[in-house]
């Protein structure tokens, strides 16, 4: 099979478009064969500088195809079922092997496309908002990276929830485009300070619950938009800035809580997310909610799709192609 490999890890032009082993499924595995790859944002971190399991590595989280092969002691699935599946790697292929603890069948009415881009994004923006969150009808959410996958799912879900939804962008044109998918107050990181501005929108209460995917000085900060009892959700590190020691001594002052959520150990520890995105696949196959896909790359041109998430320039999905 093709795949975009590299022998080291570093900048988007360590990709190589190149011929590997086919992957070969084990009794409890099915191998799918690969119709869209949605570029995670571990994806772009991990190729920047994070374990390689293999030399060379096929990196990538997620992926959507159809059945080819199910091993003999696979339930519920069979060759030909449409799937999207996560892993730690193996993404970034024409071919992957995956497990039906991290598979979900793809709906009538949504595409293969879109469903790739579904439960990453999705599942994370639902255990940072309701799980750890604890966000109900009536408070305000906000939403930092709001024009990411991310963003835009968590944007939604909140708004559904009957929540108040603030986010941050790095335009305003961004912020704009936002307001269709449930935005209520559009906060411009670069030129505002998101904490002056969150309190302004609050009438100086502060934020009920923030999802923060960025990190750094972003996460120390968003401590400060808090309200009393709030809630603030730490996801990743989009802003790859070095790691902080972040000072939580402002917490106490309003009984409020910081907590980190990794939707990976969640998939391997609990159940209930498997059906938490189920569920998420069918409400967009609905129309119910809805994934936004920014650009197509082909599997060979993956260096270019990668350069491009970091231009950050996108809004939602960045989807290769093989």
């Amino acid at each position: 099979m093709k795949a975009a490999v590299y022998y080291e890890t570093g900048t988007p032009d360590v990709f190589r478009y190149e011929d590997v082993p086919d992957p070969v499924p084990n009794a409890s595995e099915m191998l799918i064969k690969v119709e869209a790859i949605s570029i995670e944002g571990g994806d772009t971190l991990n190729r920047l500088g994070g374990a390689m399991t293999s030399v060379p590595h096929i990196v990538g989280y997620q992926s959507a195809g159809t059945v080819i092969d199910v091993g003999p002691d696979v339930e519920g699935y069979e060759v030909g079922d449409r799937v999207v599946s996560v892993g730690i790697d193996g993404s970034h292929a024409e071919l992957r092997v995956a497990s039906p603890s991290f598979s979900w069948t793809i709906p009538d009415g949504l595409s293969t496309l879109e469903a790739a881009c579904v439960p990453v994004p999705f599942g994370t923006a639902d255990g940072c908002l309701f799980q750890f969150g604890h966000l109900v009808e009536g408070e305000t959410a906000l939403i930092h990276a709001g024009a990411g996958g991310v963003g835009i799912a968590a944007i939604q879900l909140a708004k559904r929830a009957g929540a108040r939804v603030l986010a941050t962008a790095s335009s305003d044109d961004r912020l704009e485009r936002l307001k269709d998918f449930g935005l209520d107050e559009g906060i411009n990181y670069v030129t505002n300070d998101f904490v002056v501005e969150a309190r302004r929108l609050t009438d100086g209460k502060g934020v009920d619950v923030i999802v923060d995917s960025v990190g750094g000085a972003t996460l120390q900060a968003s401590l400060h938009a808090l309200a009393y009892r709030g809630r603030c959700v730490s996801v990743g590190n989009a802003g790859r800035s070095l790691p902080e020691r972040i000072d939580v001594s402002s917490l106490g002052g309003g009984n409020q809580t910081l907590s980190a959520y990794s939707l990976a150990l969640d998939l391997f520890l609990s159940e209930k997310p498997h059906a938490i995105i189920a569920g998420h696949l069918a409400s967009i196959a609905e129309g119910g909610l809805r994934v936004v896909i920014d650009q197509q790359f082909a599997l060979a041109n993956a260096a270019e799709a990668h350069a491009y998430i970091e231009s950050r320039k996108a809004f939602g999905r960045v989807v290769l192609v093989p």
